[in-house]
């Protein structure tokens, strides 16, 4: 009887997280979570690093640039009755570090000021002021930006690149609209078989085509006009045909059924029905072909090489390149104003990447 007693009043050892078994999953997904996390910032900082840099360099003079700083930052100076003298870490006798301002200096025995109370007057240091440390501060050289941009005659390049990309992107976003309704809906025959060799056209080299095209747009006259950029453009080309066709087949039939019902056509199915369940696939597309056209130089070289006058960014970056190589603060600043405009569209057009397609009226 007392043994009874004694096992049911002995306290009980069992951890008191016994009755929540999800514990141990609960701090497995909290590690799982920070793996990512962690592999997902590392990620992201190797990718930004070469913009980081180009960032850090376009605000630098030559000499910060050449003495390898990291910031732009030069030795900190302060201006005492009209002249501009070097701050210095003085140390003084508890121990502390004061920026002080050298005013004469002297071999075992300086004077300096201190600009927090420049009222107290000159301040005697015993030592040799040749073994202290500068005070460095930073100096943002945005003078860089101005000088770029008047040099590389921005504004021109600006526009011709603009103006490329945007008779490019109305064509690229209607032709290969157009090409993709028509495999994605018709049954043109032979279909497959065309279209395999469409997407075949993808492992052509550019160079294969080159001497054909050029040889096309010279004798039509082309040749230093923007419209060998531009006109091609207008007739599809196979990787935004795939892409499209493929988010054209995700849309139901039953809704161009419902359409021709309504007495809808085949154009007025594709403006009225497909066009607007597709905005996030044409964002995508007009957004692809922006970056192409903006980063282009192999096409732009060929054929607009005697016509400095309607150069794109891509040509006019180059040619600063041999006439600046030798400062690469002006180069990363001018690459920078370069990139400016795309990195602009791609966070405008998020928005448009992360929703989904929206049908409403089918019952699947």
């Amino acid at each position: 009887m007392s043994a009874i007693t004694e096992t049911e009043t002995r306290p009980s050892t069992t951890p008191k997280f016994r009755n929540y078994p999800f514990v141990g999953s609960d701090m497995r997904r909290l590690i799982v979570v920070g793996l990512v996390t962690l592999f997902a910032t590392m990620s992201l900082a190797i990718y930004l690093g070469p913009f980081a840099y180009m960032s850090l360099t376009s605000l630098k003079t030559l000499d910060q640039v050449q003495n390898g700083r990291i910031l732009p930052s030069s030795e900190a100076t302060y201006t005492y009755e009209g002249k501009e003298y070097d701050l210095l870490n003085v140390p003084l006798e508890d121990g502390s570090t004061a920026e002080w301002a050298l005013i004469n200096k002297g071999r075992e025995s300086s004077e300096f000021i201190d600009p927090a109370n420049p009222e107290a007057g000159l301040i005697t240091w015993e030592g040799r002021w040749r073994t202290l440390e500068p005070t460095w501060g930073t100096d943002f050289q945005w003078e860089n930006y101005v000088e770029a941009w008047t040099a590389i005659e921005f504004p021109k390049l600006f526009f011709n690149t603009f103006a490329i990309a945007a008779f490019g992107v109305v064509g690229t976003v209607i032709s290969c609209s157009l090409v993709a309704y028509g495999f994605a809906r018709f049954p043109i025959p032979g279909k497959n078989i065309i279209f395999l060799v469409l997407i075949g056209t993808i492992v052509l080299p550019r160079q294969v085509t080159l001497i054909p095209t050029y040889f096309i747009f010279n004798r039509l006259g082309w040749v230093n006009t923007w419209l060998p950029l531009i006109v091609p453009h207008f007739f599809a080309n196979a990787y935004n045909v795939f892409l499209l066709r493929q988010y054209f087949l995700s849309i139901p039939k039953e809704l161009d059924e419902a359409a021709m019902i309504d007495g809808a056509g085949p154009f007025q199915i594709l403006l009225r029905v497909i066009i607007p369940q597709s905005w996030p696939v044409l964002i995508a597309v007009a957004l692809f072909h922006t970056v192409y056209a903006w980063n282009d130089y192999f096409e732009p070289l060929i054929y607009l090489r005697g016509n400095a006058d309607l150069w794109p960014i891509s040509i006019g970056l180059q040619e600063f390149n041999f006439i600046y190589g030798t400062q690469p603060h002006l180069l990363q600043a001018a690459s920078l104003m370069a990139l400016a405009l795309p990195v602009l569209l791609f966070f405008l057009a998020q928005r448009f990447f992360m929703q989904g397609v929206k049908i409403t009226g089918v019952e699947k």
